[in-house]
């Protein structure tokens, strides 16, 4: 995998893009923005300690309260990825039923 493709401690800082949006929107603090993104406050204090990553419907809910893009809001918090990777799980069709041999019995 290629190293710029990867995230890194030292470059992830979602405390950045919580700043930004504080100021972009005019706010307070970290509890005015938990209500402009209609999230309760301990999800915006576990993100700031890295405790709760800043996920899809996360980032969704901040480029509609802020209009700013997502590709915008992850540059903030210092996710330059260009590829994500699925699960193995994900996207893979069910493997079919398979006949179990019976008890006898």
């Amino acid at each position: 995998m290629a190293s710029e493709n990867l995230v890194t401690q030292e470059s992830y800082n979602p405390n950045h893009l919580l700043d930004i949006l504080i100021e972009r929107l005019n706010l307070k603090n970290d509890a005015a923005l938990s209500r402009a993104l209609e999230v309760a406050p301990p999800v915006i204090s576990k993100i700031r300690h890295r405790r709760l990553p800043v996920g899809a419907s996360m980032l969704i809910r901040m480029h509609e309260v802020s209009t700013m893009s997502v590709r915008e809001l992850r540059d903030l918090m210092g996710d330059r990825r260009t590829k994500y990777r699925l699960s193995d799980a994900q996207g893979k069709p069910k493997p079919a039923a398979t006949d179990k041999p019976q008890a006898n019995g």
